[in-house]
C-alpha cells in the first residue's frame, strides 16, 4: 500500500519554488491519551505545537453541568504555553449551550464541535461522524445555537460516515455560518483508521468551502508533511494526533530540526520518565497506570527499531517493576544498537 508521500508525489502538480509560511501545528484530540497531563509534558519536553484541541467532553442529560467532567480543561490543569480548545460532542442545542456557557465562564473564547469521531459507541448514538448523514439536523442545531453563542465555533469532521458526499453536500451550506474554521480528516467514519486518506476528495473540499481548512490524517513524518504541503499549498494549518504520540519530535522535524538517534532516544527516555512518574501520582492503582502507559506505547513504539517486538514485550508486563525493567531494557538496547552501528561504520574497508 503506497504511503501518503508516494501518493501525493505521484498525483500532485509541481508548485512554484517559494518558501511557505511557518505551519500551524495543532495537537489532535485522542481520547485516553492526549489529556492535559500528556499535552503539558509533550509541549514541555519537545515543543513545536501551536495549539491543542482537547478530547471531547462527554455529553450529559442533566443540568446544571457536572464540573467533574471538566477536569481536563480546567485552566489550572493546562499550561499557557499550549493554548487549548475544548471539544463538544453534543447533538442537542440545550446541552450544547449549557456546556458552552460553562466553558465561557472558565475563560475560553472558542470551542470545537466534534463531527468526526468514528468510534462505533459514539456513532451509534448519532454523534461524531454518526451525525453526518443527517445534514438538516446539523444545520438546525447551528441555527439554534449560533445566535445564542458568545464563543467562537470551529468544526472537526470526516468526509462522512459511509459516503464522502455527506460532507461535500454540507460544506457549501456551512459557508453561511460564522465558523472560525473546519478541520477535515479525509476518511469515512466507518473506516475508523483503516485504508488511506482520500486526498482527491479533500481537494474537492478546498473548492467547496470558504472557511479556513485544517488538514488532519496520517501525518507521521516530515517527508509526508512536505508532500502534503506541496499538494495543498493553500493549507497552512495541520492537525496531528497519532503521529505526535508515535514520534513526539515530529513537530520540530516538520519545522526543519534534525536529531541524531542518540539524542532522540535520550529525550524520549526523559519524557517517558516524567510521564510515568506524573501518571503514577495521578492514576488510581497499578492496573490503571499500566493500562495508560501501554496505550501510549502502542504508538510510541514506532520510534524504535523492531517496533512490533518492542510493544509486544511491553504489553506482556503485569507489574510496575516488570514494566519499568522492560522499558529500561528497550532504551538501553536502542543506545547499544546505535553504538554498534556507529562502530561498524567506522571500520576501514
Amino acid at each position: 500500500m503506497p504511503s501518503i508521500a508516494t501518493t501525493v508525489q505521484a498525483s500532485g502538480k509541481k508548485q512554484a519554488d517559494t518558501t511557505p509560511p511557518a505551519p500551524t501545528i495543532i495537537l489532535a484530540p485522542l481520547r485516553g491519551i492526549t489529556d492535559a497531563l500528556f499535552r503539558n509534558l509533550l509541549q514541555h519536553h519537545f515543543g513545536g505545537i501551536n495549539q491543542a484541541v482537547a478530547p471531547f467532553i462527554n455529553p450529559q442529560q442533566k443540568a446544571p453541568f457536572d464540573d467533574k467532567l471538566l477536569r481536563d480543561v480546567l485552566p489550572e490543569a493546562n499550561q499557557k504555553t499550549l493554548p487549548v480548545i475544548p471539544q463538544l460532542l453534543h447533538t442537542d442545542p440545550e446541552g450544547f449551550l449549557t456546556l458552552a456557557r460553562r466553558l465561557g465562564d472558565l475563560g475560553y473564547q472558542e470551542i470545537n464541535w466534534n463531527l468526526g469521531c468514528p468510534a462505533p459507541m459514539v456513532t451509534r448514538k448519532k454523534r461524531g461522524s454518526g451525525f453526518l448523514p443527517h445534514p438538516e439536523e446539523i444545520l438546525a442545531l447551528l441555527d439554534q445555537v449560533l445566535p445564542q453563542l458568545d464563543l467562537k465555533l470551529s468544526i472537526k469532521t470526516r468526509l462522512g460516515l459511509r459516503e464522502p458526499t455527506e460532507l461535500l453536500k454540507l460544506l457549501p451550506r456551512f459557508n453561511d455560518y460564522p465558523l472560525t474554521g473546519i478541520t477535515i480528516h479525509p476518511r469515512l467514519g466507518c473506516q475508523l483508521y483503516k485504508g488511506t486518506c482520500d486526498l482527491e476528495t479533500f481537494k474537492r473540499c478546498l473548492i467547496l468551502s470558504r472557511h479556513p481548512l485544517t488538514y488532519n490524517g496520517d501525518l507521521t513524518t516530515a517527508d509526508t508533511f512536505q508532500a502534503l504541503q506541496q499538494r495543498f499549498p493553500s493549507i497552512n494549518s495541520w492537525m496531528i494526533g497519532r503521529g505526535l504520540v508515535a514520534n513526539p519530535l515530529l513537530a520540530l522535524e516538520i519545522r526543519g530540526e534534525r536529531f541524531q538517534q542518540d539524542e532522540r532516544i535520550e529525550r524520549l527516555h526523559t519524557f517517558h520518565e516524567d510521564l510515568y512518574t506524573s501518571y503514577r501520582r495521578r492514576l488510581a492503582g497499578p492496573s490503571h497506570l499500566l493500562g495508560r502507559m501501554k496505550l501510549i506505547w502502542s504508538y510510541l513504539a514506532a520510534s524504535f527499531e523492531q517496533s512490533d517486538k518492542v510493544f509486544k514485550r511491553i504489553r506482556k508486563t503485569n507489574s510496575e517493576e516488570q514494566y519499568l525493567a522492560v522499558v529500561n531494557e528497550v532504551f538501553r538496547e536502542s543506545q547499544t544498537a546505535r553504538k554498534r552501528h556507529e562502530s561498524s561504520c567506522s571500520v576501514p574497508q
